[in-house]
C-alpha cells in the first residue's frame, strides 16, 4: 500500500526501501569521519562535499580501479593524506600540499586524462570583451552564463571609464586617441538613446492594471535595451560564468594561448594563474614544452597556414546576396534512418533490414512510429531520444552580431564563424525608426564601419573591437536533429530577442519541408509576434517568487 497523500508516481522517489541494497556498516569513529565529506553513510547514492577538487578526481579514479566502495576508499587510502583537522562543520581538508601528492599519485599510476575529467572549477571572467566571450565559450564540455546586453544597461561606467575593452597595441599606437574617442561616442550614442527609447516604450505599451510596478519596469527596460544594443562596439565588457572540468579548462588555456587575438592570449594567463590556485595538477602539461608547447605550436601553425593558403584563392570574390538562413546541407534519407534508429532497439535485426523495412512502409505507419517516439510533449523541456540524432543539418547564417552571441552558446552543436566586420550591413531595429532616433543609430553605424576600415590594413584583428554589434556577419552551424529541437524551441520563444527568433523559425521551416515528421515533432517552435518580448516571461518570473514566499 503506498502512503496516503502521496502521488504513485512519488513512491520511491521520496522513499527508499533500505531492504533492496546491502547497507555498508562503518564504526562510530569512522561515521565521524565520513559524515563531513558524504551526504549519507547509508544509501547507495550519495554527493561528495568539501573535499578538495584534486581530491574528488584522485578519488574517483582510484575508485575505477578498486572493489571497495567509495566511502570504504576514503576511509583505507585517502584519509590519511588529507589534513582533518579544524572545523569539520565547514570546511573538509585544506591540506592541499598533501591532495596534490595524492593526485601525482594517481597521475603515474593511471594516466592524467581520465582524472582531469573529474575534478570540476567554478571560475568567473569579468572585463572580457564580446569578442574575448567567444573564445571563453567554445568549448563543448563546460557551462556557461554572461552578462546580458538585453536586461542589463551599459549606460553606466566603470571606474570612471566606459565599459569597453582597451587594447594596449591600439592605445600605444598612432590609432590610440582615436580609438578611445571613437569608443566612447558610441557609448555616449547609446546612452543618450537608452532614455528615449524608454519613454518611447512607456508610452506605446501602457501598464497593464494587473501587472506590478517591478514586472513593467523589467518589461519595458529590457524593450529599450533591445532596440539599442546594436550601438554597442564588439569591445564591450562583459562577464562570464565558467564551470568544467580540469580538462576542459586545460583545452581553453591552450586554445586562447595559440590564439590570434592579443586579448585572448594574454586573458589565458590570468586563467591560468587562477585555476593553479586550486586545480594546479590538473594543468601540470600546459608549460611542458613537449606537450602544452607543442599543442600550442600545432593550433597556431594550422590557423596560420590554413588562413594564408585559403587567402590566396579566395582573394577577389564578392559575396553573394543570399537568404538570412540558408540549408546548405542535410540528408534526403535523413528521415528514414531516424525512423530506423527508433525501430533499431526493438528489433534483432541488422540496421541494414531495418532501414530497408522502413522504406517500404506507407507514410502513415511511418508517422505512426514518430508519433510514438516522440510522444504527448507537455512542455519543450520533454525531448524524444537520441534515434534523433541519427540525421543532421548544416545552416549559413547571415545575422547580426548580436544574435549569434546569444546562438553561439549552444554547445552540443558545431559552429564556425568568420570574422566581425562591417562589410555585410546592419538592419535598423523596427523601434528605433517609430521612436525617431534612426538617424542617430544610422551616424553611430557609419562611424563604426569608418573607423573599421581604417584600422584593418594595420590590425586586421583588433579592428573588429570598433564594429557595432547590429553589424551582420556569417557562421554555420551544423546540428543533429535532437539538437535543432532545442535550439529552434528555446530559441523561438516569446522571450526571445527578434532576431534569433527569427533565425530559429527559419530553421525549423526548412527542416520541416524536408523531413515533415521530424518538423512536426517540434511542436513547441513558436512562430508568434510579441511586442513586449518579456513580458510573459517577467509575469511567470514574478507568480514563482510569489508562490515561493508563501
Amino acid at each position: 500500500m503506498k502512503p496516503s497523500g502521496i502521488h504513485p508516481s512519488e513512491v520511491g522517489r521520496r522513499y527508499h526501501r533500505p531492504s533492496m541494497y546491502a547497507v555498508e556498516r562503518f564504526t562510530d569513529e569512522e561515521q565521524d569521519i565520513l559524515r563531513p565529506y558524504f551526504t549519507n553513510l547509508d544509501l547507495p547514492v550519495f554527493a561528495l562535499v568539501n573535499l578538495p577538487e584534486v581530491v574528488k578526481g584522485a578519488l574517483f579514479a582510484r575508485y575505477s580501479r578498486s572493489d571497495k566502495s567509495l566511502r570504504r576508499l576514503f576511509l583505507d587510502e585517502f584519509v590519511g593524506d588529507l589534513d582533518v583537522s579544524g572545523d569539520l562543520s565547514f570546511d573538509a581538508s585544506v591540506g592541499l600540499q598533501r591532495a596534490e601528492q595524492l593526485y601525482d599519485r594517481v597521475f603515474l599510476e593511471y594516466g592524467d586524462d581520465s582524472v582531469a575529467q573529474l575534478g570540476g572549477v567554478h571560475l568567473a571572467c569579468e572585463q572580457a570583451s564580446n569578442l574575448l566571450t567567444k573564445v571563453l565559450e567554445w568549448g563543448r564540455l563546460m557551462s556557461y552564463l554572461e552578462q546580458s546586453t538585453r536586461y542589463i544597461p551599459y549606460d553606466t561606467t566603470l571606474s570612471g571609464r566606459f565599459r569597453y575593452f582597451r587594447p594596449p597595441v591600439l592605445l600605444g599606437s598612432s590609432y590610440g586617441a582615436r580609438y578611445v574617442g571613437a569608443m566612447d561616442t558610441m557609448f555616449e550614442t547609446y546612452k543618450a538613446m537608452l532614455p528615449t527609447m524608454m519613454e518611447w516604450a512607456r508610452e506605446k505599451y501602457p501598464k497593464a492594471p494587473t501587472d506590478s510596478d517591478f514586472v513593467y519596469k523589467q518589461t519595458i527596460k529590457a524593450k529599450a535595451c533591445d532596440a539599442v544594443r546594436g550601438i554597442l562596439p564588439a569591445a564591450t565588457l562583459s562577464n562570464v560564468g565558467i564551470y568544467g572540468s580540469g580538462q576542459a579548462f586545460e583545452a581553453l588555456v591552450l586554445r586562447m594561448r595559440s590564439h590570434a587575438l592579443p586579448e585572448a592570449r594574454d586573458y589565458a594567463e590570468l586563467v591560468l594563474d587562477e585555476l593553479r590556485k586550486v586545480v594546479p595538477s590538473f594543468l601540470s602539461r600546459i608549460d611542458r614544452p613537449e606537450r602544452g608547447g607543442a599543442w600550442v605550436k600545432y593550433l597556431e601553425a594550422t590557423r596560420d597556414e590554413t588562413a594564408q593558403l585559403a587567402a590566396t584563392f579566395f582573394v577577389d570574390d564578392a559575396p553573394d546576396p543570399v537568404s538570412e538562413v540558408v540549408l546548405v546541407d542535410f540528408d534526403p534519407e535523413g528521415e528514414d534512418k531516424v525512423i530506423a534508429a527508433i525501430c533499431y532497439p526493438h528489433t534483432h535485426l541488422s540496421e541494414t533490414q531495418v532501414l530497408d523495412r522502413v522504406q517500404r512502409m506507407s507514410g502513415a505507419e511511418r508517422m505512426a512510429l514518430v508519433e510514438a517516439y516522440v510522444g504527448t510533449r507537455e512542455n519543450r523541456r520533454h525531448k524524444p531520444g537520441r534515434a534523433f540524432e541519427r540525421t543532421n543539418y548544416r545552416f549559413d547564417v547571415l545575422g547580426d552580431y548580436g544574435a549569434f552571441r546569444d546562438l553561439q552558446r549552444h554547445r552540443m552543436l558545431t559552429i564556425e564563424w568568420q570574422s566581425l566586420t562591417p562589410r555585410h550591413g546592419y538592419d535598423t531595429p523596427p523601434a528605433l525608426s517609430e521612436a525617431g532616433t534612426e538617424n542617430a543609430f544610422a551616424h553611430a553605424m557609419e562611424r563604426s564601419a569608418e573607423f573599421y576600415d581604417d584600422l584593418a590594413p594595420t590590425f586586421p584583428h583588433e579592428a573588429s573591437y570598433a564594429v557595432a554589434l547590429a553589424y551582420r556577419m556569417r557562421y554555420v552551424m551544423q546540428m543533429n536533429a535532437r539538437e535543432a529541437m532545442h535550439l529552434t524551441e528555446l530559441r523561438s520563444s516569446p522571450q526571445g530577442h527578434a532576431t534569433y527568433r527569427r533565425v530559429a523559425q527559419a530553421m525549423h521551416a526548412l527542416i520541416a519541408q524536408r523531413h515533415p515528421a521530424i518538423g512536426a515533432a517540434m511542436k513547441y517552435v513558436d512562430y508568434g509576434e510579441y511586442e513586449l518580448e518579456r513580458l510573459s516571461s517577467e509575469r511567470a518570473a514574478e507568480a514563482r517568487r510569489i508562490r515561493s514566499n508563501q
